[in-house]
């Protein structure tokens, strides 16, 4: 008679970690498959049984229940196997780092990975795997601005408490002009779009006006107050608030947030929020539009209307960009700000700290 399998006793934890292992998408299928196999097994059952229920080979149930049995979870894993030894030493490695860091080529802004490659005197490919391995990536940029407002932090709490706590009996709005919007026909045809061909459009373009977009953002309900007028001056401004004051329930406080732009603090302006107590403004810090909420909406409306439409007047994108938004008002959809204002002010301090040079006796 054949002997019995040792059973395979799971505590709450492995049993929780084998379930996770079998029903995440991301998992491995050679690494489920083994996940299963040890379930199988803890329910008492033979490697026969097991490797019949799961279409696998009896030895390899019972390697793995062996191996679960010695090494716990760390036996689902398989050991490193031999291979071809390494040839490039870490000084090497150390070498392509700091070149890449400290250094940039004779006739070029950045460092490419052939570039690196004749350099350093290693393949390309090893230079793509040493970059990957330490997240180098010489070939993108990214902008950014610190604000130099001195009331960056009161402002950055006020907006963020807006977000994530707003006021009862009062709507949040975010407002802000999208000026120059031009009206832009192809110079020829756009060639649609086929199977094995993208679209296609010349690079040059016949402009048939601007316009500017007024918008404001519902936080709470993601629906959008928009209007286009041909300037974005002061009075333009002044009218798109009467729009806002028409289209808002009267028994309803308004909290507007907006920039610092010279036209939305004119005297024109502030003595009309002065005539309104029911209005609330709060401006965001300087060189931080990011904290305004209907950038987010600027940002789609110009992937998804604006930047691949043809447009044969100022008037057909007048009425696009109006079009476009009574559409999404029929099933808006709040933007969700996740970031509190103490996590933000936190990212702040980091990149401060990496990036300026700091006195070792400064107060931190």
């Amino acid at each position: 008679m054949p002997r019995p399998a040792p059973p395979v006793t799971l505590s709450p934890e492995q049993s929780k970690e084998l379930l996770t292992l079998t029903s995440r998408r991301t998992t491995a299928q050679g690494l489920a498959l083994r996940a299963r196999i040890v379930l199988a097994c803890a329910e008492g059952r033979q490697n026969k049984q097991v490797a019949r229920d799961l279409g696998v080979d009896p030895a390899t149930v019972g390697k793995r229940r062996r191996r679960f049995i010695e090494k716990g979870s760390d036996g689902l894993y398989d050991e490193p196997r031999p291979g071809t030894p390494r040839k490039i030493t870490d000084e090497r490695v150390e070498a392509v780092i700091i070149r890449t860091l400290e250094s940039t080529p004779r006739n070029a802004t950045h460092w490419s990975s052939r570039m690196m490659a004749r350099q350093s005197g290693i393949s390309t490919s090893s230079v793509q795997r040493i970059w990957r391995a330490f997240g180098l990536q010489p070939h993108r940029t990214e902008t950014f601005k610190l604000s130099t407002d001195p009331l960056f932090i009161d402002k950055v709490r006020d907006i963020v408490g807006l977000y994530l706590n707003p006021p009862q009996r009062a709507v949040v709005l975010c407002v802000d002009e999208k000026s120059q919007v031009q009206a832009l026909d192809r110079s020829q045809p756009v060639l649609p779009l086929r199977p094995g061909q993208v679209e296609r459009r010349t690079h040059d373009y016949v402009r048939h006006g601007t316009t500017s977009l007024f918008a404001a953002l519902n936080t709470a309900t993601g629906d959008v107050i928009g209007k286009c007028y041909k300037r974005h001056r002061a009075t333009e401004f002044r009218r798109f608030l009467g729009e806002i004051e028409r289209r808002v329930p009267t028994d309803l406080d308004i909290h507007i947030i907006m920039d610092n732009y010279a036209t939305h603090k004119t005297p024109a302006i502030r003595d009309w929020f002065a005539r309104r107590p029911r209005w609330q403004v709060h401006f965001t810090p300087t060189g931080s539009s990011w904290l305004n909420m209907v950038e987010r909406f600027f940002a789609e409306i110009t992937a998804r209307q604006i930047k691949r439409g043809i447009h044969r007047s100022e008037r057909e994108l007048v009425q696009a960009i109006l079009d476009y938004i009574e559409i999404r008002n029929e099933d808006p959809k709040p933007f969700t700000w996740v970031r509190s204002a103490d996590e933000i002010l936190d990212a702040v301090k980091r990149f401060c700290l990496k990036t300026s040079p700091v006195n070792d006796n400064a107060n931190l």
